[in-house]
């Protein structure tokens, strides 16, 4: 575990907690996720003294791992977010380092950890989780007909204060097209390169945004990037799609 920023998932069912942790690390396996569920007794509910437990272990291991990072913390429903805030309220000392995110309880926790798998802190990552409430609509919004049709493949010259603006297009090879897996692959990458990059209009940094896509199989993406890494982005996520992601 090497990310600066920890997840706590925090839900009325305990299986709903774990499952929802365990596709997240899937997605960033160098996040600490923590999924906490169930009340006092067992059963469903939330439990005040097991979400502070959490947050105080995950504290501790991001205090010898870690150097200024914090726990964003998402809560299934309304009561659930009530005991987060409880417990923050409690302790000061948890809240100099807690963030609570409102977001959707799935989508947030797998944006916010594949942001915090690239190493950004806490702000970054709170952001992340709550800007996943407007994924279908960045989506729909790039389908729509007034986008336009795709551009020329190639780099053109243009792009905001002189920057290059570079396109191409590929073909989605592998099976089972463009799922969880590597979805999170492309907007890590992406994450990396320090160009803008976007997959069929689409923001290639959010791994719920490629997702909503549906691209299957034999699908033909247009991949369009801008700054001055702009070309090299280009190709190196055409040549991620391009090799099927090892499932080809």
């Amino acid at each position: 575990m090497t990310a600066r920023v920890a997840l706590v998932l925090v839900s009325h069912s305990a299986e709903l907690a774990r499952g929802t942790a365990e596709l997240a690390e899937q997605m960033a396996p160098d996040v600490l996720i923590r999924g906490v569920g169930g009340g006092p007794a067992g059963g469903l509910g939330t439990s005040l003294d097991a979400v502070q437990k959490a947050l105080e272990d995950v504290l501790t291991t991001l205090a010898d791992s870690a150097d200024g990072g914090g726990v964003v913390v998402l809560g299934d429903l309304g009561s659930s977010v009530l005991t987060v805030e409880a417990a923050l309220e409690l302790d000061e000392s948890l809240a100099e380092h807690v963030a609570l995110a409102r977001a959707p309880f799935v989508e947030g926790a797998v944006a916010a950890a594949v942001t915090a798998h690239g190493g950004a802190d806490l702000a970054t990552v709170l952001e992340s989780a709550n800007a996943s409430v407007r994924m279908f609509a960045a989506v729909e919004a790039a389908r729509s007909p007034e986008t336009g049709g795709p551009p020329s493949d190639g780099a053109v010259d243009g792009g905001a204060d002189g920057e290059t603006e570079t396109s191409r297009t590929v073909t989605v090879r592998n099976p089972l097209g463009l799922h969880a897996r590597p979805a999170a692959l492309v907007s890590r990458k992406v994450a990396e390169l320090g160009a803008t990059v976007t997959i069929d209009g689409v923001d290639a940094s959010s791994v719920l945004q490629l997702m909503a896509l549906g691209a299957t199989q034999g699908r033909e993406l247009r991949v369009e990037a801008t700054g001055e890494r702009a070309a090299e982005a280009v190709a190196t996520v055409v040549e991620m799609i391009h090799a099927g992601f090892g499932e080809v």
